[in-house]
């Protein structure tokens, strides 16, 4: 039973399935996940897009629904047809059914760990309690984990799979159709429809600012698969599903905080990170949150290689001040940024992360 919460777990778990299905295939798969899953061969016990929400705000609505699925989980582990769980990111719900399989006898993998350096302490001891073997995708979180005494082994961060045949800028920009000889800024607004409201409007005013300053750049707007974005809100070329490719093709890049940050690193694209929640959400966040950046590109770095705006910091004049640093190709401020996301990409292990998951999930099922 393999368990993703969001689009991105649906990723990891589809290409974790794959892996599966070459070294067992006559294992049967179910699970909770999305598109990805589901062409990967594991039969949906519910879809992602039902469950994704974030901020501790936004959660409350939807604690019926996942009461009642993590009922329909446990059911299916104490009837005996479940040899494993694995369970991928979404701690609140996962760590819930973990306890659960323990309770069943059935073990837990945990593949892209939570993120307890960040605000997550606590958890700890819970992981090590209820979770058989880790699998993090972050460097530092192996001894982060094994110091709590749960038994973890860093498999290597995902992206790295899929950026094994990365475009060059040229090749990008042909696949996309954006002009060559032109600058070009990405705008990652964010694949939740409340990032989308909270972000798209100073993420749009950004562009058209830089715009101002630079008449000749071109702004195109990634836009997740999840997504539905009115075309009268964004006045720039819309690209969907091709993150990799835009990051590529683009001089620089604004970001919405999470993985789309490390993405920019793995293709070497300059970036700035920009986040705004809701404000009690924001509020609590900030007695919980014990790490100085909210970038993983940082985090990962351990340092701020790319500026990040939060709140009522995400001003588009002062974004724009420093996107524009970042497309002029000889500014110093490019270069420093260019050297730290090379040191970030090295940090984030080799690829092959489906396939180590998928042969520790093999050693340890029933």
């Amino acid at each position: 039973m393999i368990v993703a919460g969001e689009a991105s777990g649906d990723l990891h778990g589809g290409s974790l399935a794959e892996q599966l299905r070459q070294l067992a295939p006559g294992r049967p798969l179910v699970g909770i996940g999305g598109a990805k899953m589901a062409a990967a061969g594991v039969q949906l016990l519910e879809n992602v897009d039902n469950l994704a929400v974030m901020g501790f705000v936004e959660v409350l609505a939807h604690i019926p629904k996942h009461w009642a699925l993590l009922r329909t989980l446990r059911e299916r582990m104490h009837e005996g047809r479940v040899g494993l769980v694995v369970l991928i990111d979404y701690p609140g719900f996962n760590l819930k059914l973990a306890a659960a399989a323990k309770e069943a006898g059935v073990p837990v993998l945990y593949y892209v760990t939570p993120q307890v350096w960040a605000w997550g302490a606590g958890r700890l001891a819970k992981i090590a309690e209820v979770v058989t073997k880790a699998a993090p995708i972050l460097p530092f979180e192996e001894k982060l984990l094994r110091d709590h005494g749960v038994d973890a082994e860093f498999v290597g961060h995902p992206l790295l799979d899929r950026a094994l045949e990365l475009p060059t800028r040229e090749a990008a920009r042909a696949q996309l159709g954006i002009a060559p000889d032109r600058p070009l800024l990405a705008l990652f607004p964010g694949s939740r429809e409340q990032e989308i409201a909270r972000h798209l409007e100073d993420f749009v005013a950004t562009g058209e600012e830089l715009r101002r300053r630079i008449p000749e750049l071109q702004v195109v707007v990634s836009v997740a698969s999840t997504i539905q974005l009115d075309a009268a809100r964004v006045p720039f070329p819309m690209v969907r599903g091709a993150s990799f490719p835009l990051l590529r093709a683009a001089d620089a890049a604004m970001c919405k905080s999470g993985t789309t940050t490390l993405e920019a690193a793995v293709a070497g694209c300059p970036l700035v990170v920009a986040y705004r929640t809701n404000a009690l959400t924001y509020a609590i966040a900030r007695r919980v949150v014990k790490i100085p950046h909210i970038g993983l590109v940082n985090v990962v770095a351990g340092r701020e290689v790319a500026r990040e705006f939060v709140q009522d910091a995400l001003n588009p004049r002062d974004v724009a001040d420093e996107l524009q640093r970042l497309i002029d190709p000889r500014s110093v401020r490019r270069a420093d940024v260019v050297r730290g996301l090379e040191a970030v990409r090295a940090r984030l292990g080799t690829p092959g992360a489906a396939g180590r998951v998928a042969r520790l999930a093999l050693g340890i099922a029933k």
